[in-house]
């Protein structure tokens, strides 16, 4: 199925039910929930995927798995998907946080395939079989940790979503305290008690994720210079630290 509405399809009895959407650049899914568990991959471009209490970056040919029922918000760039929509009981081991995944070669190929099934599709025949090899192969993905927590109040919480969009390295907490008028010991106490880390680690740690739809349209020189890394060099370790593959993998659009 490509470009139809989940909820037209969403009582067809399906364990599975793959669909393809193709979203203008910048279109923005707001704040929703599903039903079912949501397995979603973007096929070209980036996502934004945004929790009440994370942010994900998803790049080319990786997914984000999310849980049935999660609030989520999801910022598309030049992105065309492919959806896995699962029933709850079909996946008991689905994560309970959103994580994002690499995707194999084959499973690439499995949800190309998967994408042009009618939504009644034949459990008996080949299209069954495809969308049970789907299940068996999201279980063996690696997880990769392109995402930053949020604090859980909503001041705290806008600061961190504004710099995300717009990381500024000179930002500082004072900068951040003197915006909700706190002392910026008051406000470096908070938002470690809420965050777990202190600001300053936390902003390190978003300008690496929110280096990932930068990296879409700009050079590792040019990101690194944007973040305030003192060389491409210096950038490129401590993004390949953070996430496990260099910069210069990520595909441009």
């Amino acid at each position: 199925m490509r470009n139809v509405q989940l909820d037209d399809v969403d009582r067809v009895a399906r364990a599975v039910l793959p669909i393809g959407t193709d979203y203008a650049s910048g279109q923005v899914l707001d704040w929703h929930r599903h039903r079912r568990a949501q397995f979603l991959y973007g096929a070209t471009g980036v996502m934004i995927v945004e929790t009440d209490d994370e942010t994900w970056m998803v790049p080319t040919d990786r997914a984000v798995l999310i849980p049935a029922g999660t609030r989520h918000r999801v910022t598309m760039l030049d992105v065309s998907t492919r959806s896995l929509y699962i029933e709850p009981d079909a996946v008991p081991w689905w994560p309970r946080r959103c994580a994002v995944v690499d995707v194999t070669p084959l499973l690439r190929e499995l949800l190309l395939v998967a994408v042009d099934f009618a939504a009644e599709y034949d459990l008996a025949g080949r299209e069954g079989a495809v969308a049970a090899l789907l299940l068996h192969e999201i279980t063996r993905l690696s997880p990769v940790p392109l995402h930053v927590g949020l604090p859980s109040s909503p001041d705290l919480a806008g600061l961190c979503r504004a710099y995300l969009a717009d990381p500024d390295v000179q930002v500082t907490n004072e900068t951040w305290a003197r915006r909700l008028a706190m002392s910026e010991r008051a406000f470096t106490r908070r938002f470690r008690r809420e965050a777990g880390i202190s600001p300053a680690a936390w902003r390190t740690r978003a300008r690496l994720v929110a280096s990932v739809p930068l990296l879409r349209t700009s050079t590792v020189t040019q990101v690194a210079s944007r973040l305030g890394y003192s060389s491409p060099a210096s950038f490129t370790a401590a993004f390949s630290r953070a996430f496990g593959f260099a910069p210069s993998t990520l595909p441009r659009s």
